[in-house]
């Protein structure tokens, strides 16, 4: 057999009372509140709506997420150096989705600025490999034509 509000209400501010001290103003405000949140919850259990979600958006601007030491996660608003394929496959998404969802350019690092850097920085100190050197010329070489 299920309660009924007034006495789920009822309970919940009996316990509320036993570890606070309450005025009875206070006793009336909660149990109108309680009340109301209880039916309002009821209300929305029976038209089988859905709860409002905080994912009405991104967490922040898009271009502001991609910051000097951090990048912050559009979808849950945590922070990291990179956002790995696996983060991003905890909220269903490539790396790809993830860009064309929030408006990136494909070729759009997602790691923070100064990592970005530090692995432009890596590869310029280590030169050009030997065959992609070639396939550029190769490649001028066509365009030349």
């Amino acid at each position: 057999m299920t309660k009924s509000l007034v006495e789920m209400t009822a309970e919940i501010i009996q316990s509320q009372i036993s570890s606070t001290e309450m005025t009875t103003d206070e006793v009336k405000e909660a149990l109108k509140d309680t009340f109301q949140t209880l039916k309002s919850l009821q209300d929305i259990e029976a038209v089988g709506a859905e709860m409002p979600t905080e994912e009405s958006g991104p967490v922040m601007e898009p271009k502001k997420s991609i910051q000097k030491n951090k990048v912050v996660c559009l979808e849950c608003g945590q922070e990291f150096k990179m956002l790995s394929p696996k983060h991003l496959k905890s909220h269903g998404l490539t790396a790809k989705e993830y860009r064309k969802k929030y408006g990136f350019s494909a070729r759009q690092p997602l790691c923070a600025k100064s990592l970005s850097e530090r692995r432009s920085q890596s590869g310029k100190e280590r030169g050009l490999p030997p065959n992609l050197r070639k396939a550029i010329e190769a490649r001028t070489k066509k365009k030349s034509k």
